[in-house]
């Protein structure tokens, strides 16, 4: 199967990859440049803060050329190792220190022209977003690669290390309490 190329670089991650281990920057740099802003907006949606998923990208990307030299090609996909990584770094930062919950950052400035339209939908993603946050660590987890990576049940359960039964089990769980989040909370226009 071969992925959707972003960047102008022709080559595959495998290739990439074995040449970056060899000392080839420019090949490093297309795997950043093509893998930086999934990771990036996975590890955003995972931690909660732009601040941290920076960190978590910096991070990964450094494992990935310290690693570089040692990948051996066929062992795995490069993107799912990728994303794993990721999602360890952001359970370890989460587990290492308590951050804000995502209502103190306040909302994102948004240029769209219906004041009304801004609010409404500001409330929803709060809601939507206070509910994903609270949400166990490993369905909320679950849940952001499978909805919002849109990665397929499989690799999001290689990624997670469970099988796919128990990768959907975690998703129903998710949902459910998810729907029962969102249906008992009620809305800023109902207070």
């Amino acid at each position: 199967m071969t992925e959707a190329r972003t960047d102008a670089d022709p080559r595959g991650d495998d290739e990439l990859l074995m040449l970056a281990g060899a000392g080839d920057q420019r090949a490093y740099r297309a795997l950043v440049a093509r893998h930086l802003p999934r990771v990036l907006a996975m590890a955003r949606r995972i931690t909660g803060n732009g601040a941290e998923a920076e960190d978590v990208a910096q991070d990964a990307f450094l494992r990935v050329w310290q690693k570089s030299p040692d990948w051996q090609e066929g062992d795995a996909r490069f993107s799912t190792w990728l994303y794993r990584v990721v999602v360890n770094l952001c359970v370890d930062r989460k587990r290492r220190r308590p951050t804000a919950p995502i209502e103190a950052a306040g909302d994102p400035e948004d240029p769209a022209p219906s004041a009304e339209s801004q609010l409404a939908t500001a409330q929803r993603n709060r809601r939507v977003a206070g509910a994903v946050a609270r949400l166990p660590e490993r369905q909320r987890t679950a849940l952001v690669l499978t909805y919002y990576e849109e990665l397929s049940n499989a690799a999001v359960a290689e990624i997670m290390g469970v099988s796919v039964s128990a990768l959907e089990s975690l998703l129903v769980r998710a949902r459910k309490a998810l729907r029962g989040a969102l249906d008992e909370a009620p809305s800023a226009v109902e207070r």
